[in-house]
């Protein structure tokens, strides 16, 4: 389509076009049938390039397509790195109201020997589900501290502990306090990681897989 070209010269990583493009006034903006601007697919591709060709010729770097998802998210997505410090910085220095980053999702198992280190240490049982015997979840109430010094327990991004995975499900552990919070950093040594670090450790983590016949 003739109002797509920045687009499809973007998709084509044809750095000559798009300047050729961004000179003759084209929309920066444009967007296609998913909602993506240029910017958005071009955070896609990797090409550190032409997003800053983008970016310093009046790209949105905040425009979400029908994902909802910003040109840092993708690039973050797809693990570019220099492309998403680059848009790390250039939406810190943007003006205006800037919409907030989402929260990072973390945590990280302990065994809870570890954890009960701590003096102000306090086991509890909130939101708890047990699964029965076929499988259905209910609810189930309680302070009796049943868990074995062995188990392994996961401290999330804000400091609450829970016997299950998953955030604010299972929860033992939410008497969050500075004095806990400086034990998890000095003791545990507990950390969320950036984006940027989450992508070392995934591209880490990818590295060190094998296959097994």
């Amino acid at each position: 389509m003739q109002e797509l070209q920045l687009i499809e010269a973007v998709q084509a990583e044809n750095v000559v076009a798009v300047k050729e493009l961004i000179k003759s006034e084209v929309d920066v903006n444009q967007q296609d049938e998913q909602g993506w601007t240029p910017l958005n697919r071009a955070a896609g591709k990797g090409n550190l390039e032409i997003v800053k060709l983008l970016v310093e010729n009046g790209a949105d770097v905040f425009k979400v397509g029908r994902d909802l998802r910003t040109p840092y998210m993708i690039a973050l997505a797809a693990g570019h790195v220099e492309v998403v410090k680059f848009l790390q910085q250039s939406e810190d220095q943007a003006k205006g109201q800037k919409p907030r980053r989402p929260e990072r999702k973390y945590c990280k198992a302990y065994h809870l020997r570890d954890l009960r280190r701590f003096p102000g240490w306090a086991e509890s049982k909130i939101n708890w589900k047990d699964k029965s015997k076929n499988g259905d979840v209910s609810d189930q109430k309680g302070n009796e501290q049943t868990f074995s010094s062995d188990d392994i327990v996961f401290l999330h991004q804000d400091y609450t502990v829970t016997y299950s995975m998953w955030h604010d499900e299972n929860v033992i552990f939410n008497q969050v306090t500075p004095e806990w919070e400086e034990f998890c950093v000095a003791e545990l040594k507990f950390k969320t990681p950036d984006d940027l670090e989450l992508i070392a450790l995934a591209k880490g983590a990818s590295n060190n897989l094998t296959v097994t016949e």
